[in-house]
């Protein structure tokens, strides 16, 4: 996480970076940036002084007023306080409420959003939306180039607020299969790894979410061609995708979508039952 420096003081960074050809992402930053610099000129306080009193250096307060920064949702509320604005500075927390999350997750939310049926295959690690935070973020640590501790932040709240799907109401119907290496592999240690299968049994108790293991010893199906994630709208349209398959592309045309869910229902068969995954996973456990 980069930081800010107040009179000799290390502060926490009051924003995050904008990512390099969010053009929808930097209009609503520019639109609250000058709403930051209306309200603070109107109460006749220069950058440097509105820096010092919400904490921040001047340089700082600058690239929130230009755009290019993602103001935190506590730097605005922090902001509101000072400005005395009655909440109309604090308000902007929902302008900036998508954008402060890379786009391609943001169009993955809004994709996820309105699915009533989710249909998930996970050769490799578990499902992002079955991760425990820890497990996340462990998970994150190991991608190469590393993170910057802002970045990293910035994509573990992505996460976590992606993970809102499984709580909707109505809800999603829900179909995770995962390989069995993705549920021993250690990452984070042990004890991460035991809170992560005791969330999966948890997540696997909702109604509307069966959760299946293909054992190693299964090697026979056409999950070997990589991951497969298909969403389904109630209009009877739908969208996946396929590592390796069409360019990795995500995919809306008949045709291609009726090869993806020939392959999940083939895996999804071969898989175990959702009551067997769960002895599977209460072994593994075990043995963790």
């Amino acid at each position: 996480m980069s930081v800010d420096e107040v009179d000799g003081v290390v502060v926490e960074d009051a924003g995050w970076e904008v990512d390099p050809g969010d053009e929808p992402g930097k209009a609503i930053l520019a639109t609250v940036g000058r709403q930051l610099k209306t309200w603070r000129e109107a109460r006749g306080m220069s950058a440097a002084e509105f820096g010092a009193r919400t904490g921040y250096g001047e340089d700082m307060i600058r690239k929130l007023e230009r755009g290019d920064r993602i103001p935190r949702p506590e730097f605005l509320d922090r902001a509101d306080a000072v400005l005395d604005a009655n909440g109309l500075v604090a308000e902007m927390r929902q302008d900036i409420a998508e954008v402060r999350y890379p786009k391609p997750i943001r169009d993955l939310a809004k994709l996820e959003g309105r699915a009533v049926e989710f249909c998930m295959y996970s050769n490799f690690n578990v499902h992002g939306l079955l991760q425990t935070d820890e497990f996340s973020r462990a998970i994150m640590q190991t991608w190469r180039p590393a993170f910057r501790e802002e970045q990293l932040e910035r994509y573990l709240a992505a996460r976590v607020a992606r993970r809102s799907v499984l709580g909707k109401d109505p809800a999603p119907e829900f179909s995770f299969i995962q390989e069995e290496v993705s549920l021993r592999r250690p990452i984070g240690g042990k004890m991460v790894l035991r809170r992560q299968l005791e969330h999966l049994l948890e997540v696997g108790e909702l109604p509307h979410v069966e959760i299946q293991v293909m054992p190693t010893g299964h090697a026979d199906h056409p999950g070997n061609g990589g991951r497969i994630a298909l969403l389904k709208f109630a209009d009877g349209t739908a969208v996946g995708r396929m590592d390796g398959d069409f360019g990795g592309r995500p995919v809306s045309d008949l045709k291609r979508l009726r090869v993806l869910d020939l392959r999940y229902g083939i895996i999804r068969s071969q898989a175990l039952t959702p009551a067997e995954s769960r002895d599977f996973i209460e072994q593994l456990l075990g043995e963790t």
